[in-house]
């Protein structure tokens, strides 16, 4: 039997992978995109919605029942307000429409970082989860480490000769990044595995973790020539954060700058690998890994095809 998956969020960065990896499984995909999102795939299995459950699940309940449902939404700025809209009330929305169909399997895409809640869209995010946890669907969580994509910022920085930005000696955080189109196949082998059902699955790519100080050598190695490194401290993102913290009282664009600081600040000091209570410390051995495709191999293909955009082309230096 073919099995119908909506995949919420299929416009985001994730959620087109995660549909091109059903569609290669013979799935019939209801794909949920944003109001005027451009979307160039086309497939005999694949079906478009268009409408926003930031704001309503109606034109949902319009289509015919999904047996799978896929949620890959995630909130673009993290900032308070937008979090809650994403993470908590959209994907609130979305599992009432579950509930409603009965569905074999709500599979979310969360994020490892929620292991150290102290920002407003991983608070959220937990918020959901729990939720999720709470209803009598059959559920699966997936908590991804880095994508490629977060690694990769700087590679043009590097091409115009600036330097490459740590944090302290760039050894303070750590992580085993995961290629996107690892993640989407990760995902879609869930929905078969019964042991995934009631589970909460980190995961991340191939290993070693690697840290940001690791990332400018091995770019400097590829790219055949020497790689500086500009330092800055972790603790300018605090400051500044406290300076707008009194503003964001009055001002919600004070109030998201500041959350965004303080976002910058938890990226800079924290590792994207499984948190080890037993020895509290972020573990490498701990994090799974999945997936074929290494940074090395994605960096070799940046610098020399160009930088991918968010929708997963190639856009020339």
């Amino acid at each position: 039997m073919t099995h119908r998956v909506l995949v919420a969020g299929a416009s985001g960065y994730i959620g087109r992978h995660v549909v091109e990896a059903l569609l290669q499984r013979n799935y019939h995909v209801v794909a949920q995109l944003r109001a005027g999102a451009q979307w160039r795939l086309a497939h005999p299995k694949l079906e478009c919605v268009y409408g926003e459950l930031t704001e309503s699940e109606q034109f949902l309940r319009d289509i015919e029942p999904c047996d799978l449902v896929i949620s890959c939404l995630a909130s673009r700025s993290g900032g308070a307000r937008d979090a809650r809209l994403v993470e908590y009330d959209a994907n609130n929305r979305l599992l009432a429409v579950a509930l409603k169909w009965g569905v074999q399997r709500f599979l979310l895409l969360s994020a490892i970082c929620v292991q150290k809640p102290r920002l407003a869209f991983q608070k959220e995010k937990l918020r959901f989860e729990a939720t999720l946890r709470e209803s009598n669907l059959p559920w699966t969580i997936i908590r991804p480490t880095a994508f490629f994509k977060s690694l990769s910022g700087q590679i043009v920085r590097l091409k115009q000769g600036k330097p490459f930005f740590i944090f302290g000696n760039g050894t303070l955080t750590a992580c085993k990044p995961i290629a996107e189109q690892d993640l989407a196949t990760f995902m879609v082998e869930q929905l078969t595995h019964a042991s995934a059902i009631g589970a909460i699955l980190p995961i991340g790519g191939p290993g070693p973790a690697i840290t940001p100080l690791g990332q400018a050598q091995l770019l400097g190695q590829l790219m055949q020539q020497p790689v500086k490194t500009r330092s800055l401290p972790p603790r300018l993102f605090l400051i500044a954060a406290a300076v707008l913290s009194p503003f964001g009282l009055v001002f919600s664009r004070a109030r998201d700058q500041a959350e965004f600081l303080r976002i910058a600040h938890f990226y800079a000091t924290e590792s994207m690998l499984v948190w080890s209570e037993e020895a509290e410390a972020y573990s490498e051995g701990l994090t799974p890994e999945s997936g074929s495709k290494t940074l090395s191999e994605c960096y070799e293909q940046m610098i020399k095809g160009g930088v991918v955009s968010e929708l997963g082309e190639h856009k020339l230096f």
